[in-house]
């Protein structure tokens, strides 16, 4: 049966969500506080950037499925799909959450099915979201029905993960997580999982948890490989081809809306118990510190003097435009502490909105000193190491992401680097 939604959040998971149930036959309103984006979106412009979204986007308002605004209306299920960041102190932010949840309280009704997307710490939907809902003066489970139904995509692939991976449903009662099942039963193809509210809040956390200790493994055999003439890189591939390990890949640190902020989740709540996650983070935060120290070490090796660094890359992962809490944004940081000049260029963010950004690859490059590869974009894969070298005033390279084949660079006459290989530079 075709459903009214009211998706509140607009970003990267609730525009692709609502475009998804509103080209499945769904009535989708869905509701942002930016009103640039929503006059974008209702005008069938993107405010972010995935794979096929634009079609789909034209598809669903062409066919009047879905239409954008600043409020919500009054539907018969509600998906909350809005931030939920750390604060200075590591702290989870729920405000969002609250403050979304509390906006559709007037237009609830009886009978009416309430979904958190969101990714949050174990407990959000029964101590945030539940004495919120009360409000509606509605009995929770018997004529208000809620749920946890987390997010579990990866930008650049949203599409084809929303109907692929299997999905996880959490309801405060049995009812609860039926209704949700067979509303996401739309285009899920994969399966569906039911459990609790809480335990499915704690699965999410877990997921992104295990992704950001394994990643904080690698980030210490990068270290460690950077001092003893190891190529981590080669080494950990090798290590994979046992049917038993699963070493992720190291970087100049962790980025995006989930890795660099759900761990702190578990540890907030348990603070003493919690101690290899908290480690973890820790040696995933400090990465672009020493992704800065190593820019700097290696204009100093080669006694450059005032150098100029060419920053390519600043979104958290490869191909997409998302910013949210990229390593790249944290070496320029400590770039800027060091007093050390740069300019950066990322051809999937349109808007120059990071410190000395350019939307010309070339002025980027101009006169620069060292090209330092922060983001593994296709398009820096691509480079032409003797164009490259003619732009600049010396040719040095630092990769932080095995992007680039550095014998080619190497040949060109680069001295080039690679972060966890000592072998090369």
């Amino acid at each position: 049966m075709k459903k009214s939604l009211c998706v509140v959040g607009l970003g990267y998971i609730g525009l692709p969500t609502s475009v998804m149930f509103a080209i499945h036959g769904h009535q989708v309103h869905g509701v942002d506080v930016n009103q640039k984006a929503v006059d974008m979106i209702n005008a069938k412009q993107l405010h972010i950037e995935e794979n096929g979204l634009q079609e789909r986007l034209e598809e669903a308002v062409d066919a009047g499925n879905f239409k954008a605004a600043v409020e919500p209306e009054e539907a018969d299920v509600f998906i909350i799909a809005v931030p939920s960041p750390i604060r200075e102190d590591k702290t989870a932010n729920l405000d969002y959450v609250r403050k979304a949840t509390q906006a559709i309280v007037p237009y609830v009704r009886e009978g009416n099915l309430v979904i958190l997307e969101s990714t949050v710490p174990p407990r959000t939907v029964e101590d945030v979201m539940l004495p919120v809902l009360e409000e509606t003066n509605l009995e929770i489970g018997t004529e208000l029905f809620v749920s946890h139904s987390p997010e579990r995509v990866i930008p650049g692939k949203v599409f084809q993960e929303l109907v692929e991976n299997d999905r996880i449903v959490g309801g405060i009662n049995e009812k609860s997580s039926e209704m949700t099942k067979d509303l996401y039963r739309s285009f899920v193809k994969a399966d569906i999982h039911l459990t609790d509210a809480t335990t499915a809040e704690m699965a999410k956390v877990i997921e992104n948890t295990y992704r950001d200790v394994n990643i904080a493994f690698a980030n210490e055999l990068a270290l460690i490989s950077d001092q003893i003439g190891v190529n981590a890189w080669e080494a950990i591939k090798l290590a994979n081809y046992h049917p038993r390990v699963n070493i992720h890949t190291p970087g100049p640190g962790v980025g995006g809306h989930c890795i660099a902020v759900d761990p702190w989740f578990l540890a907030e709540i348990q603070p003493d118990l919690s101690k290899m996650i908290q480690l973890s983070r820790n040696t995933n935060d400090n990465m672009p510190v020493y992704t800065a120290n190593q820019i700097e070490k290696l204009m100093k090796d080669q006694f450059i003097q005032d150098p100029k660094v060419a920053l390519f890359g600043l979104s958290f992962k490869a191909n997409i435009d998302d910013q949210r809490e990229s390593p790249s944004l944290k070496v320029i940081l400590e770039l800027v502490e060091k007093g050390i000049s740069f300019k950066t260029f990322d051809p999937h963010i349109k808007e120059n909105v990071a410190s000395n950004q350019t939307q010309d690859m070339d002025e980027a490059l101009e006169g620069a000193d060292i090209l330092v590869i922060l983001t593994d974009h296709d398009e820096f894969k691509k480079l032409d190491p003797a164009y490259i070298k003619s732009k600049m005033n010396n040719s040095v390279v630092y990769d932080t992401k095995n992007a680039l084949n550095l014998d080619n660079w190497t040949e060109a006459g680069f001295i080039a680097k690679r972060l966890g290989d000592s072998k090369n530079g």
